[in-house]
């Protein structure tokens, strides 16, 4: 890419209509999606046009090329080559003459077209579950859209009502939102996001001057889109991380969860609905590792855990006094045909003697209207709990449901049923759900830092008069303090969770232990901690068992079983394991590890939770999770689901009210549904089935990736033909690219820009390097077609490979690998991601990544051109920066400029690929 040239635009082919380049496969999406693309797309010309009409024709001509070279590599399997007169070349050529400050709004051309596009699909999903949803009889015995039911009508049919109903009392989804960087949009472009996607949804329902008035609006926020920078200033601090929480919070979960019980409850109940106590448990748990989790991020300090506890405590407490001053305005029963209860007379007196203001002052707002009253009282309560006015707070959240409920019974008593049980419930389910903390505050540490800090103890003393505790063992100490003050202003449930990074064995929980007790001076100050062992690598996972039972030997952790009801938590890590052993015998290896602990469990007697830390590309356990848990060994899941969610995973599952609904109920289904005898049958005598061919594909994939990973100097081959460097500089996110205890190599390298990285570069490698070698050596593709339709973990596995498969392309691959001058290391590459197609295309019995899946598949295939184009700038930019800066050529000011191009290409390319973190 040069500094200077740039193309005349008298010599680009012009398009003059948004339409004329589309390919074949997008005349065969739906109507409704194709118009919301179509219309975006013009849209979107229009205001390039506007902003420059030199940036249209290159946007037009580039996007014209790519497409025509999409149409001829899907149709011929084109070979790249050096010949400039295809389409893959003019792209090159005409992107290659461009001036930086050009190529830099080239490529947010084509980022913002893929939020537009993102969006388009997302609404499509939302209309699909309408019309569907609007089909549905009421007198069906489940809701065909809501999986949950059909479920739980399942488990009944399977076991009997008492039995699924012991089920259902026990379910719990638990996710946990983490801040891992992978989510490469700012949060001032997720706002225009939001805002577009409003917009559209209700246009097609407009005429006249209302549509104009709604295009007009469209226009508007399309352009400040593509005007708005789309990298950040500067990277975020932990707290303010935590403003993905609340925002998500804000939008969707604290009105949705509530809306999620009830529909349960509708089909449930059918005519008593919203008559009686509601059937469905308060089952959504969520949690947060932002602010708490300091593994490898030392911006993650005491202090910002406290500030991050209390911005997440002050908001939730803040919402449900909103939610309880809202629901008391409008309980306008008054007592004549409405009379309190005894209970609820109780209650108004103890309001009444501890503030005669608040309730003179509800009594006169709700004159002969007790149960307003009351209710008005408590919501003066909760702004004085934010306050913490000692004489007016609530102590707990328990207390605050307490009193909710009071006014229920008092209400569903005196006849006022419906009252009772309709706006009054959602408010108890939003407080059972998400209490006074919002979210649990889980706290992680790496295991080094834990035996560092005590053996810094032991030489120096606890209480060194000469400060020579090191400050990572000071700032460990204060950890646990931190933890301490949540759990005293907030409660336990707030914040009692502890993980530890890369358990080895059972000392490493006993660190833990230790730690706690030392950082407080009497022992009656010490928090109630459950110590979360974390097994992530290779040789972890095989060992788990046997650490496992040393490590219910502590007494700490006997106490807490006991004060419990045997309840234990063990997290399992799909990212390093993948890293470490290659993604094939990580699955393999996770599944079996799953399988021993819940046999192990059993044994003991332990009621297991599995925490499954996963992420949202496929090389670090993503992909549906609906799927992934009905894949799961018996007695692994137990009718609880925990995992991490990230990066963009977070707004692609819970930005939008409506899809956000149907994922919660998805996977409430398959928690619920992987406890049916049908399923466990099925995994357990699969599993059995298929264990030979596991073990000869585990065998061969992971030499085939050790193989890799072992080449001299790969890692830093790996740093060269991707954008590894650059990636470490997107102000995505708080957290250190490496962990920060002596990374030199790729062993210390963390697991996302790992995954990051391979995916930016069209490879995808971290998802299915050495699988085409093993199916390769082991050559029954009729075994392997039965295990796929058989056995649901190597379907699951095989399906994410190929959706992954989808969006490679060894076109661009090959570009990126010239960067590096290492022919041994692509010719790898390249013959391994052609075989491991070439085997997941005849177990899936597709031609083409996807094909079977129509609307998915196809929607891949029409955005990856424009993914091309903006690999293309990114490679040609990573090109001229590699060998301009080893050369010295560039100035400052020039490197600022080829990084910050890169940069918008990052942000682009994890748009239009999705799930990349």
């Amino acid at each position: 890419m040069t500094v200077s040239n740039h193309i005349d635009p008298a010599d680009a082919t012009m398009v003059t209509s948004g339409l004329g380049t589309s390919g074949p496969e997008e005349h065969e999406l739906p109507e409704s999606l194709r118009h919301d693309m179509d219309l975006c797309l013009t849209i979107l010309r229009d205001v390039l046009g506007e902003f420059d009409p030199k940036l249209l024709a290159t946007f037009d001509t580039v996007r014209k090329d790519v497409v025509e070279a999409s149409a001829e590599h899907y149709d011929e399997a084109a070979e790249v080559s050096d010949n400039r007169d295809n389409g893959l070349g003019r792209a090159v050529k005409t992107i290659d003459a461009m001036k930086l400050p050009d190529a830099q709004l080239l490529a947010r051309a084509f980022a913002t077209y893929f939020h537009l596009a993102n969006l388009c699909e997302e609404n499509y999903r939302v209309e699909v579950l309408h019309q569907r949803e609007s089909k549905v009889g009421e007198d069906q015995p489940t809701d065909p859209v809501n999986e949950m039911t059909r479920a739980y009508h399942q488990l009944t049919e399977e076991m009997g009502a008492d039995e699924a109903r012991k089920l259902l009392d026990r379910l719990e989804f638990h996710p946990v939102f983490t801040a891992h960087p992978t989510e490469a949009r700012r949060k001032a472009v997720e706002g225009k996001i939001r805002r577009i996607s409003d917009l559209l949804s209700v246009s097609k329902l407009l005429g006249g001057s209302d549509k104009k008035e709604n295009y007009r609006r469209l226009y508007a926020e399309i352009d400040a889109l593509f005007r708005t920078s789309p990298i950040a200033m500067k990277k975020p601090t932990p707290v303010e991380e935590a403003d993905t929480i609340l925002d998500i919070f804000d939008n969707t979960l604290f009105t949705t969860i509530p809306k999620v019980y009830r529909r349960f409850d509708d089909w449930m109940l059918g005519d008593k609905a919203g008559l009686v106590e509601p059937v469905c448990p308060a089952f959504f748990k969520p949690g947060s590792w932002i602010g708490s989790d300091r593994d490898g991020n030392p911006n993650v300090t005491a202090k910002v855990s406290r500030q991050v506890a209390r911005k997440f405590s002050d908001h939730a407490i803040g919402a449900l006094e909103e939610a309880t001053r809202h629901a008391g305005r409008n309980l306008t029963v008054e007592s004549g045909t409405t009379p309190p209860s005894d209970e609820l007379l109780n209650l108004w007196g103890r309001q009444q003697e501890m503030s005669e203001r608040l309730t003179e002052k509800a009594s006169l707002i709700s004159t002969s209207e007790l149960h307003r009253a009351v209710l008005l009282v408590i919501a003066d309560r909760l702004h004085f709990t934010i306050a913490r006015d000692a004489d007016l707070m609530y102590r707990n959240c328990d207390e605050y449901i307490e009193d909710l409920q009071t006014v229920q019974r008092s209400l569903a008593a005196a006849g006022a049923r419906r009252v009772a049980y309709g706006a009054l419930q959602d408010l108890i389910w939003q407080a059972q759900t998400f209490g006074f903390h919002l979210v649990e505050m889980e706290f992680r540490q790496h295991s080094v830092v834990h035996r560092r800090a005590l053996e810094d103890i032991r030489e120096h003393g606890l209480h060194s008069e000469r400060g020579e505790l090191q400050p990572m063992t000071r700032e460990v100490l204060d950890t646990f303090r931190a933890l301490g003050a949540i759990q005293r202003r907030q409660g336990p449930k707030a914040a009692r969770r502890y993980i530890i990074s890369f358990t080895k064995s059972a000392q490493n929980v006993r660190d833990v232990y230790e730690l706690n007790r030392l950082a407080f001076a009497h022992s009656e100050e010490v928090p109630t901690i459950d110590v979360i062992p974390l097994f992530e690598q290779l040789e972890d996972l095989q060992n788990c068992v046997d650490v496992l039972e040393d490590i219910i030997k502590i007494p700490e952790v006997q106490e807490r079983l006991k004060a419990t009801g045997n309840k234990m938590e063990v997290m399992l890590g799909y990212s390093d394991s993948s890293k470490d052993a290659g993604p094939t015998s990580a699955t393999l290896a996770l599944h079996s590890a799953q399988e021993r602990i819940a046999t192990w469990a059993d044994q003991h007697g332990i009621d297991l939770t599995l925490f499954h830390g996963r992420g949202g590309a496929v090389g670090r356990g993503g992909g549906p999770a609906n799927r992934a848990v009905l894949a799961q060994p018996v007695g692994s899941v137990n009718c609880r689901f925990k995992l991490t969610e990230q990066g963009e995973v977070i707004f692609a599952r819970y930005g939008n009210p409506i899809l956000a609904i149907r994922h919660v109920e998805s996977v409430a289904a398959a928690t619920l549904l992987q406890s049916a005898p049908s399923v466990e049958k099925t995994n357990t005598d699969m599993t059995r089935e298929y264990a030979d061919m596991a073990g000869k594909l585990d065998e061969a994939a992971h030499q085939r990736f050790l193989d890799l990973l072992n080449t001299p100097d790969f890692t830093p081959w790996f740093s060269t033909v991707t954008p590894l460097t650059e990636v470490g500089l997107l102000p995505i996110g708080s957290r250190p690219a490496k962990r920060g205890l002596g990374a030199k190599s790729l062993d210390d390298l963390r697991t996302i820009p790992w995954v990051f990285s391979w995916a930016q570069a069209r490879i995808n490698l971290a998802a299915w390097y050495g699988l085409g070698t093993a199916c390769e050596q082991f050559g029954d593709l009729k075994t392997l077609q039965k295990a796929y339709h058989e056995w649901p973990l190597f379907s699951t596995f095989i399906d994410n490979i190929e959706m992954s498969l989808a969006k490679t392309d060894e076109r661009i691959a090959k570009m990126y690998l010239a960067l590096g001058d290492r022919d041994d290391l692509r010719d790898k590459v390249l013959t391994e991601m052609e075989l491991t197609r070439k085997w997941v295309l005849k177990i899936v019995d597709d031609e083409w990544p996807l094909q079977h899946r129509h609307v998915l598949g196809r929607a891949i295939r029409i955005r990856s051109p424009y993914v091309d184009a903006l690999s293309i700038t990114q490679v040609l930019a990573l090109r001229s920066l590699r060998k301009k800066v080893d050369k010295e050529e560039l100035s400052k000011d020039q490197q600022a400029g080829f990084i910050y191009l890169i940069l918008c290409t990052v942000s682009g390319v994890a748009a239009g690929l999705q799930n990349t973190g």
